[in-house]
């Protein structure tokens, strides 16, 4: 089967059949319910815990049954219990486990624990003075510019923007097993080998007696990144100490509350004009980290270095900036760090072109980057780059120049136009991730894919199993994909970063391509192919200089608004965008990538507002939480344009987080036009912002 021949078709090996088992359906023999106790303090020394005496059928599994208190990610400074101390509300401190749920409710409100409560950190501008970690580069020659006042005009603002919950389906829930002398974790994730490396360094076991296996995943979003390792160290623990199976699912209002989020930013944007032209710019760049570092300087470094975005700026300065608060620890959320960065640019190039008196396409035209232009970072754009194209495409498909409402009281619209790189940031998956898949072709001549990426609604399993029978010339139903078990799959890389289909799917074209020529040998062959970085991408992680990615993904974005001057209501009509994703492997998929990046980044623009009174999130349910329904969707209007990545499989490039990106940007822009050019500067726009903004003017 030819690539070309099953590009409009979604096959899967499975049918849908509504039989699927998720972690919280499966059942184990003698399985015991674990609770999870949590601080109350969001900053404090624990003096004491009182537990009541322990009824029969209840235990308790705290700090003192971890051999290695803590959770390995990038840094190790996050305990699997707190024990001395506690950082944020909603903290665990112990598991309380049983037979019965009610048994555990029960026993739970009997313990009291009494603290030496300190000064909390709660807003950005407190926490200036304790970043964890700060980074920044320079291009160019910014400060002889400024220094010589060569420009004409200079344009300073500060935009803001708050949490976002990714409110997957399915919630937070894992459950350990002791299988034989293997502690073995089911569990819903994203990240098997992240948990088993958590779990290495919590247990002090070899991998060899350790095993993560993936359960269907309902949603993720990146939400099912980092946090399963903390509760697979608490789990497995407990299943070490008992020597019974455990499970720890958690309900709704406690997954909202307490698991990770996308990070509050603030971002100040200082641009030069000469001519009407960008000459330099300077970005200064603030994340909430929370308590605990976790994988907040990675989003940092994918929220910095693209900084500029589209355009070939000359001079620019960038600095960055995790802050430590009492807040809820944050983490990854699909854009990592982007659709902060991304909305303050893309805004700001609103503002610019409209104090200019340019055109906003104009003007962003006037700033494009094209192939073998010098990135942010130094780095040069090697691959073929479209925006001209794509910009075209955009302003057809929508009709823009037709429109005969653009100058109608209350309706507005606002462009955005953005890249993502594809994969890990910087020297991510040469030097950290080191990705290996293999394929296996058995007697009867299937085809088993082994690789640890992980489907979770994305399409991961028709996606790459289409790349291998595409190169094999095989049907469907001879592929074979496995679930990600570290037992019998290698480490091809955590399922992130939009680099399942781009970099997984290349490496297996790449052992398909080699099976090929081996498809007729008797028996089972297998074959193994590892990640080699290109050479034409150099960089430089303790500079922050050179390709940051191994190529980009590119959308233009127009979206359309009205806004009720009653009430200041918002309703984003449509949303029209053009794509730039090499070639797609499945258009369904892409339409399916789409429209899921828009329903996110429509919430995080208008409606998703999370805020927390002294560290506790104040929205914890879906009626108080708001998100997009089917009755909020605009039309939804989607172009490709054909633009093959060389080092792609059959030319793919990265899609998964472009298409939530640029959404908000447009969407403010469209809103502050509806307004009559009023700034609004933070998300998401609400009635309540919108009024606020209008009474200060």
């Amino acid at each position: 089967m030819k690539i070309s021949d099953s590009i409009n078709r979604v096959d899967s090996p499975d049918k849908l059949s509504g039989k699927t088992q998720y972690i919280e359906d499966v059942s184990f023999e003698g399985l015991l319910y674990a609770r999870t106790l949590r601080s109350t303090c969001a900053n404090g020394r624990i003096l004491s815990i009182d537990y009541p005496p322990l009824p029969l059928g209840i235990d308790i599994v705290d700090y003192k049954d971890v051999l290695n208190n803590q959770v390995a990610m990038i840094e190790k400074d996050m305990p699997v219990f707190a024990f001395d101390e506690v950082a944020y509300i909603g903290e665990p401190i112990a598991l309380i486990i049983g037979e019965n749920k009610d048994q555990i409710i029960a026993y739970m409100k009997g313990i009291k624990i009494e603290y030496d409560v300190r000064e909390a950190v709660f807003t950005m501008l407190e926490a200036m003075k304790q970043p964890f970690i700060e980074r920044s580069y320079e291009k160019g020659t910014l400060y002889a510019l400024t220094e010589d006042k060569q420009y004409d005009l200079k344009i300073s603002e500060t935009f803001e923007t708050g949490y976002q919950e990714q409110l997957y389906m399915e919630k937070q829930g894992v459950v350990g097993n002791l299988e034989g002398d293997v502690v073995t974790i089911y569990g819903s994730l994203q990240c098997p080998y992240y948990v088993l490396n958590a779990l290495k360094h919590s247990t002090g076991l070899d991998a060899d007696k350790l095993r993560v296996v993936q359960s269907p995943t309902g949603g993720a979003f990146g939400g099912k990144e980092e946090y399963p390792s903390l509760i697979a160290c608490q789990v497995a623990a407990a299943t070490m100490k008992l020597r019974k199976p455990i499970q720890l699912i958690f309900d709704r209002r406690e997954d909202i509350l307490v698991t990770t989020k996308r990070h509050p930013s603030r971002t100040l944007i200082t641009s030069y004009i000469k001519n009407n032209q960008i000459i330099g710019m300077d970005f200064d760049i603030s994340l909430d980290a929370g308590p605990y570092l976790g994988l907040s300087d990675v989003v940092l470094q994918r929220a910095i270095l693209t900084m500029t975005g589209s355009y070939d700026i000359p001079n620019l300065r960038v600095k960055g900036r995790t802050l430590k608060t009492n807040n809820v620890f944050t983490g990854a959320f699909r854009g990592f760090g982007a659709p902060q960065s991304m909305y303050a640019l893309e805004l700001h190039m609103s503002h610019l072109a409209r104090q200019l008196g340019v055109d906003q396409v104009t003007f962003r035209k006037a700033h494009f980057v094209s192939q073998g232009g010098i990135t942010s970072t130094g780095g040069i754009f090697n691959e073929a780059i479209e925006l001209e194209a794509l910009t075209e495409k955009l302003l057809v498909l929508s009709q823009y120049e037709k429109k005969t409402d653009r100058a109608a009281p209350y309706c507005g619209y606002g462009f955005s136009i953005i890249p993502h790189g594809g994969g890990f940031t910087g020297d991510g998956e040469a030097t950290h991730i080191k990705a290996v898949v293999k394929l296996r072709k058995e007697a009867d001549q299937t085809v088993h894919i082994l690789v640890s990426n992980v489907e979770m609604g994305q399409g991961a399993i028709t996606a790459l199993s289409k790349i291998v029978a595409s190169a094999l010339e095989l049907p469907m139903d001879r592929i074979v994909y496995e679930i990600p078990d570290t037992f019998f799959v290698p480490d091809s890389g955590p399922t992130v970063a939009s680099r399942t289909t781009m970099v997984v799917g290349a490496l297996l074209k790449k052992a398909a391509d080699r099976l090929k020529l081996q498809m007729n040998e008797r028996g089972i062959v297998e074959v193994e192919e590892h990640f080699v970085q290109p050479t034409y991408v150099k960089w430089n992680q303790d500079k922050l200089n050179g390709n940051a990615y191994l190529a980009y993904s590119w959308s233009a974005i127009l979206a359309r608004v009205i806004v009720d001057p009653m009430t200041y209501e918002v309703t984003c009509t449509d949303i029209w965008g053009t794509y730039d994703v090499g070639r797609p492997i499945d258009m369904k998929l892409l339409a399916g990538q789409i429209h899921g990046g828009i329903a996110q980044g429509l919430g995080y623009a208008m409606m998703e507002h999370m805020t927390s009174t002294h560290g506790k999130i104040d929205q914890n349910s879906f009626s108080s939480y708001v998100i997009p329904t089917s009755m909020d969707m605009p039309n939804i209007h989607f172009d490709v344009i054909d633009n093959p990545y060389d080092d792609g499989p059959f030319g793919a490039k990265a899609v998964g987080e472009l298409s939530i990106v640029g959404v908000a940007p447009a969407i403010a822009a469209a809103i502050e036009e509806a307004l009559g050019g009023l700034e609004i500067n933070e998300i998401p726009v609400t009635p309540e912002i919108i009024e606020r903004r209008l009474l200060v003017k």
